[in-house]
């Protein structure tokens, strides 16, 4: 494999930076709902961003370091390359980028206790526990088919939810659909890593949902939970302006499209499909905000 990236290229290839926006697009979308209710506020808003960004680039690392340890990245691996089983990035250096991100992501959680309150404890430390329990641990989630559990609830409801919390000091019903909503299409990103990595996760003992009950539950899921995450807000689209709606069904035109490209892709291929698919979770996060701001 390459081994001669500079020590910026390979932790910026660590972090994954085309998986980000996973992050990004809750804490985007719970802004934009905050702001349609009068309660938006920018500095709560700036740190659930921070907070959002460092612990999936936490969680990255922590997958890179721990994947390597148990064994699941081999010569083999069809995804992008990973930094410490190429040799870019040594396995101690890895842990020790992965407790200052989740360090870092912890102290800006800490700064909205001041803005929100002391209940926002819980949450914080639910999220530094799953950062880690994902991939390490006597029971690594990914490695138990639990991995699209963690993506509907870390990258959907407590995003969303606790996003608009922290400005509106209250929740709301729509901030939980919009929530599942989104959390529902980001579990797409995961499925099509697992679909790709079906023969590799296999032989690692990695289960995940798609090694537990094949491709064909991957490619039925992928289309459900897209189909999902545009009808929950419904009631939404039923008020947007029919421009919106059209933008609505653009979206679910290229939903479709990308699905059908996983389903004719193997292997290698699917990396791209794979950055589709992040690319469809930000596109409808920014569609939904546009829809909540025209109706502020």
């Amino acid at each position: 494999m390459e081994n001669n990236k500079s020590s910026m290229q390979a932790w910026l290839e660590a972090a994954r930076p085309k998986t980000l926006p996973a992050s990004f697009s809750p804490v985007v979308v719970g802004c934009a709902l905050a702001y349609r209710d009068g309660a938006f506020k920018w500095t709560p808003a700036i740190l659930c961003v921070f907070v959002a960004l460092l612990a999936q680039i936490a969680s990255n690392f922590a997958n890179d370091y721990f994947d390597f340890k148990k064994g699941a990245d081999t010569e083999e691996r069809l995804g992008p390359a990973r930094a410490v089983a190429s040799g870019w990035i040594t396995p101690e250096a890895m842990l020790r980028g992965t407790f200052i991100a989740l360090g870092l992501s912890c102290l800006c959680g800490c700064c909205l206790l001041f803005v929100a309150g002391w209940e926002l404890i819980g949450v914080g430390i639910a999220i530094a526990i799953c950062v880690l329990a994902y991939s390490a641990g006597p029971f690594p989630l990914a490695y138990n088919g639990l991995g699209d559990v963690c993506v509907v609830l870390f990258y959907g409801i407590i995003p969303v939810c606790f996003t608009y919390y922290v400005q509106a000091l209250s929740f709301s019903m729509l901030s939980f659909q919009l929530s599942l909503s989104l959390g529902l299409l980001s579990a797409n990103i995961l499925i099509v890593n697992n679909y790709r990595d079906y023969e590799q996760d296999k032989a690692a003992r990695k289960r995940t949902t798609i090694v537990l009950f094949g491709r064909t539950f991957g490619l039925v899921a992928y289309l459900l939970n897209g189909i999902w995450a545009i009808l929950i807000p419904l009631p939404l689209w039923r008020e947007a302006s029919p421009w919106l709606v059209g933008l609505c069904a653009a979206f679910s035109v290229l939903f479709a499209v990308t699905w059908l490209e996983m389903k004719q892709r193997r292997g290698r291929a699917l990396n791209r499909t794979l950055g589709h698919t992040a690319r469809n979770v930000f596109i409808y996060a920014i569609l939904l905000s546009v829809v909540l701001l025209m109706g502020s």
